[in-house]
């Protein structure tokens, strides 16, 4: 079964989709307003959001209220700056959070991946992964556990296209790490490195076996892959040239985020501009809420789906109460 469902999405993959578009905007909650670029949404064990701002901010948000519980010394420079946010399972036990930043070494800009601990605020940092190649774009930036209990992160290119191919480089890659930062022993390269070939992936998540990973190709050269331990995705080449899940060949999404939930894959898009939703039975999409300018952070808790805007990153035409979270149920966008 696997091995046909993958030949079927590979065929299908190097096309340019033309998608009916609805933009059910009375379905709307709004959940924050005032932010400056929410890169990441998680939840805390009793849904509290908790998210994080480029310039280095973290906070949550409980009863509408939005809380400032954490300062990051990230350095927001071109895309670069705080960006993933990932809560540990067994938060309720270890009061662990763990974040994906970018900052300045010696005047040069390195990513690292660190461990806090969350009681009012975010104290106690533990570096846990330094030194992954960082830059003024491709910075990757995505976090999360996977089904096995391990920490998973998307990284960049950094610009440079030899990283994505260079197993030793720890850029243009996934890396699967312990919760204390070591490498797993399964790992098939004996280091982080799960999968590689890829130019700026952000966002990931997992449905059903299969890990669908989100990354910015290209102009009309973005795509969404199935990947596989050990696998290569084909960076410097672009996705018309190797299969992939999806290629979008006919205009640029930019995909940011993604979640998958109810047997479908959510995608945020920035340059795109919308919700886009893949139907993971037949394949079909469908973009949603394309009003709202960029769109970045994205998660689901609750039978909703909580997605951000980032207008104020540079390339948006923000509005005056942006940047905004809002939610929707995903039971009102079938």
């Amino acid at each position: 079964m696997r091995k046909r469902l993958m030949m079927f999405f590979t065929m299908v993959a190097i096309v340019s989709v033309d998608t009916f578009s609805q933009n059910p905007m009375d379905k709307l909650e709004l959940v924050a307003r005032n932010l400056d670029t929410p890169w990441a949404i998680a939840f805390l064990p009793d849904s509290t959001l908790i998210f994080t701002e480029r310039k280095g901010n973290v906070k949550t948000v409980q009863n509408g209220a939005v809380s400032l519980v954490g300062r990051i010394d990230a350095k927001e420079e071109g895309e670069s700056g705080l960006s993933g946010i990932a809560v540990d399972p067994q938060f309720l036990k270890n009061r662990f959070i763990y974040v994906y930043y970018t900052y300045s070494a010696n005047g040069s800009l390195v990513n690292r991946i660190s461990r806090f601990t969350l009681n009012d605020t975010l104290t106690d940092e533990l570096v846990l992964l330094d030194n992954i190649p960082a830059g003024e774009i491709h910075n990757g930036g995505g976090l999360r556990f996977g089904p096995d209990g391990l920490l998973y992160a998307s990284t960049g290119d950094a610009g440079e296209k030899q990283n994505s191919q260079d197993i030793g480089s720890l850029g243009g890659k996934i890396l699967r790490m312990k919760r204390d930062g070591s490498v797993p022993s399964d790992n098939p390269f004996g280091n982080y490195v799960y999968a590689y070939g890829l130019r700026d992936p952000q966002g990931f998540d997992w449905s059903d076996g299969f890990f669908y990973v989100t990354d910015h190709g290209p102009i009309r050269h973005d795509e969404v892959n199935i990947v596989e331990k050990g696998g290569e995705y084909g960076w410097p080449e672009t996705c018309d040239k190797v299969p992939s899940f999806r290629c979008y060949t006919g205009f640029t999404l930019a995909p940011a985020s993604c979640v998958a939930a109810d047997g479908y894959l959510f995608i945020t898009g920035l340059r795109g501009q919308q919700l886009r939703r893949i139907n993971l039975t037949d394949g079909s999409e469908e973009k949603f809420f394309t009003g709202l300018g960029r769109l970045r952070a994205l998660n689901v808790n609750g039978g909703y789906l909580y997605f951000g805007t980032s207008n104020r990153d540079g390339r948006g035409r923000p509005e005056k109460a942006d940047d905004r979270i809002y939610r929707v149920k995903i039971s009102d966008i079938r």
